[in-house]
């Protein structure tokens, strides 16, 4: 009798407790699903419990909630993460919602006025959003008096100040080199954005490669250091391969500045000439312990603004000897430019996005998608219609006039690695831990917690098919924003915004990404004296008018 009072005592006890695991308040349950975690490396099928917009149990037991997901045959992933996302308006978003983004950051360009840019889209957003401070808009501040700056600026709302930049027939931001009050009143407006809480600066200096000196660019690395912040860059030679302006000589700029310093440092886009070496010297960098990493987007061509200086005739012809005809695409007139519709575009409308092919990328392209923290970043455009204005949230896919990598880039990665037999765990690394990682290393606490599949982690998750997601977005005018297919599922801070591949309009529950916002800035003016006085010696006060080359005015 005691043994059976024993045993029916033990029964009811896992009856209440299978109960008890039963009865559990989650919010949200995902059933059945591959849970792939690429940082512990877990693998297996579980259930997924949510509460309160966290992972608060991965399970073998059957579990409950007040919604539940059917995830059989479908991986549940850590939500992919953008770090060159200049899609920051509601329709470009939209797109990237069924391409499987979580987080959208635009690292690279950045913004003007950082502040006001996230009061502007607090509980207004999709998909968590950040930016750095934008070294090229901050530039265009101080080196253009005729443009009127205070509202945010950004990739989306870039194209009327290029033009008004360039209303009196230069461009001073892209070529005129700063003299030393320039710069200091450059850096000063960074600071205040780091100050701010931007997460770093973006220096998109192939955009200013005749223009920002390579004492600017230190001391603009130099900025967000004094920070701990990173800084994004694209490279001052950025397509060239003819020696000696070839593209890892202007990476090496960039990675001495960092190195030094002790600072993160992103290469944005690295998927042109010299890439290779690149990606040896930055897992040299990691061997020694330095937070430095790069980025892709699995296509062989870009987009970019036509008035883009490495784009003039006597650098994309003459020097690189490729033909506009061949290259340069308008995809608001579905058409390719020659050199007269080219340079009347450029002066008319400066502002205006073209696609640009890069033939050697056909066979660099599947060495990227094996490189260790060589991670996916979009470059994604904004979603402009074929008037180029921006598009409503409302409207088709179809009427989107742009690259395709802004509908497609995550997607397409996951169908080349699959059809080239990449590990699986390796393409989310490169879709998102190793991003929220190295973010995470420089004190972004907000990524500290994403990029991962674990209990009380962020509940960031992109839920796909393995055997079927793809991307089906082309160049061609009506398919460049294609949706992709099989990734039916996106759940952004706990709840869905993507449920049965239909983007949930009213869903708005992206967070900011960003660093907290500091009493007082840590700007340091330079001058010829304070320099001297600091890295010579026996300098006296009343020699401050002694020559350094590196500021002289």
């Amino acid at each position: 009798m005691r043994i059976m009072a024993s045993t029916i005592t033990a029964c009811l006890m896992c009856m209440l407790m299978v109960s008890a695991a039963l009865a559990e308040p989650y919010d949200l349950v995902i059933k059945g699903g591959r849970v792939m975690d690429p940082e512990s490396g877990f693998d297996a099928v579980r259930n997924v419990g949510i509460v309160q917009g966290r992972i608060a149990r991965i399970t073998q037991d059957e579990i409950l909630g007040e919604r539940s997901i059917d995830a059989s045959g479908l991986v549940v992933a850590p939500g992919f993460i953008d770090t060159h996302f200049h899609s920051m308006d509601e329709f470009a978003t939209k797109m990237a919602l069924r391409d499987g983004v979580t987080s959208g950051m635009d690292l690279e360009a950045g913004a003007f006025n950082v502040k006001q840019w996230y009061a502007d889209k607090k509980g207004k957003w999709q998909i968590n959003y950040g930016v750095t401070a934008s070294h090229l808009i901050n530039r265009m501040k101080v080196m253009d008096g005729e443009v009127h700056l205070s509202a945010p600026v950004d990739a989306t709302t870039a194209q009327a100040v290029l033009k008004q930049a360039a209303e009196d027939g230069k461009a001073s931001w892209s070529t005129e080199r700063a003299n030393t009050e320039q710069m200091n009143a450059i850096v000063k407006r960074l600071d205040e954005e780091l100050r701010d809480g931007a997460l770093g600066v973006g220096i998109a200096l192939a955009y200013a490669a005749r223009g920002a000196s390579s004492y600017e660019v230190f001391e603009v690395q130099k900025a967000a250091a004094r920070y701990g912040r990173l800084a994004s860059v694209h490279t001052r030679y950025h397509v060239d391969s003819q020696t000696p302006t070839e593209a890892p000589i202007a990476f090496a700029e960039v990675f001495t500045n960092a190195m030094l310093l002790g600072a993160p440092l992103l290469l944005a886009h690295n998927n042109d000439y010299g890439w290779e070496e690149n990606e040896e010297k930055l897992q040299l960098a990691r061997a020694k312990g330095l937070n430095m990493w790069s980025e892709h987007y699995p296509y062989d061509a870009g987009s970019t603004f036509i008035s883009a200086d490495f784009l003039r005739p006597e650098m994309w012809l003459e020097k690189l000897g490729f033909r506009y005809e061949d290259t340069l695409y308008h995809p608001e007139t579905d058409r390719f430019l020659d050199l007269e519709s080219y340079e009347e575009m450029r002066e008319k409308t400066p502002g205006t996005l073209v696609v640009v092919y890069m033939p050697p990328r056909k066979q660099w392209g599947p060495h990227w998608l094996r490189m260790p923290h060589m991670t996916v970043a979009s470059d994604g455009m904004p979603g402009l219609g074929r008037d180029g204005k921006l598009l409503p949230w409302s409207a088709e896919y179809t009427d989107y006039a742009g690259h395709p990598r802004t509908a497609g880039a995550r997607a397409r990665t996951l169908r080349l690695a699959r059809e080239a037999e990449v590990p699986l765990m390796h393409t989310l690394a490169q879709l998102s831990y190793w991003s929220a990682k190295h973010l995470g290393d420089a004190g972004v606490l907000a990524m500290q917690e994403r990029g991962r599949v674990q209990e009380g982690m962020v509940a960031d998750l992109t839920l796909f098919d393995p055997e079927t997601a793809s991307d089906h977005a082309d160049y061609k005018a009506g398919l460049n924003g294609l949706p992709s297919t099989g990734i039916p599922w996106v759940i952004v801070n706990g709840e869905i915004v993507l449920e049965n591949s239909a983007v949930l309009q009213s869903v708005r529950v992206g967070q900011p990404i960003r660093y907290v916002q500091e009493e007082e800035g840590r700007f340091k003016p330079i001058s010829a004296t304070h320099w001297l006085q600091e890295h010579s010696v026996n300098v006296k006060q009343d020699q401050s008018g002694a020559r350094v080359s590196h500021l002289r005015d």
